[in-house]
């Protein structure tokens, strides 16, 4: 069963390996954040079948939560509610490069999905996103997902980063929930608010882009 897991995942690097989508080199970063809009990561979540895929996405959108964050996860960390709607179930957090972290209330959503995975994986001790190898999953790996996911729906390739999903928190929650920067602060563990500020800028730049756009609808 291993050799044929093992065949299948080399089969699967061999074909990334030719696609031009995971090949090409990437353009110099610009200093404009790149994040996904509505319609985008809706059509990312919901192409998505996988049950640890799914939760690792929906944790990572929800929670602005980088690559390096998500390996770091153990099930120790995970404390379902009593709740069937999920929306008492908590996650303890260690957020780096200085971000706060801590004891989290989840997202329904985030928890839910969550909640299907661990009853695929069982409470065995240990990370709670594991690889078929039962060894915590990686940064790399999971850039890979995301560009897999991204090339499936047609996502742009410049947005087919990990850490996209983390932009994408902070700038759906001021343009979308209209959430104040002090709660996008907070939700996101900025220990700086300059940090979410970012999100306020690009919403508004978002903002001005589509009224140039509509100037001339008639």
């Amino acid at each position: 069963m291993m050799r044929k897991n093992i065949g299948k995942l080399k089969t699967s690097q061999t074909r990334e390996a030719g696609n031009p989508y995971y090949q090409t080199p990437e353009p110099k970063p610009q200093q404009r954040y790149k994040y996904l809009i509505t319609e985008e990561i809706e059509a990312l979540l919901a192409c998505i079948t996988s049950m640890r895929d799914r939760a690792i996405f929906r944790l990572a959108y929800q929670h602005g939560l980088r690559a390096s964050e998500i390996g770091k996860i153990q099930m120790t960390d995970y404390r379902p509610g009593k709740s069937k709607a999920a929306d008492q179930d908590r996650l303890v957090i260690e957020r780096l490069k200085g971000s706060i972290g801590g004891d989290t209330r989840l997202v329904p959503a985030a928890a839910v999905a969550i909640r299907h995975w661990v009853k695929k994986r069982g409470y065995t001790p240990g990370p709670l996103f594991i690889t078929r190898e039962g060894t915590p999953i990686g940064q790399r790996q999971l850039d890979r997902l995301m560009k897999r996911y991204c090339l499936r729906v047609g996502i742009p390739r410049e947005k087919a980063h990990f850490h996209t999903l983390k932009h994408t928190c902070g700038t759906i929650m001021l343009s979308v929930l209209k959430e104040s920067v002090a709660h996008v602060q907070a939700h996101l563990g900025h220990a700086d608010i300059r940090s979410t500020m970012v999100y306020a800028k690009l919403t508004e730049q978002a903002n001005e882009e589509r009224a140039a756009r509509l100037r001339n609808w008639r």
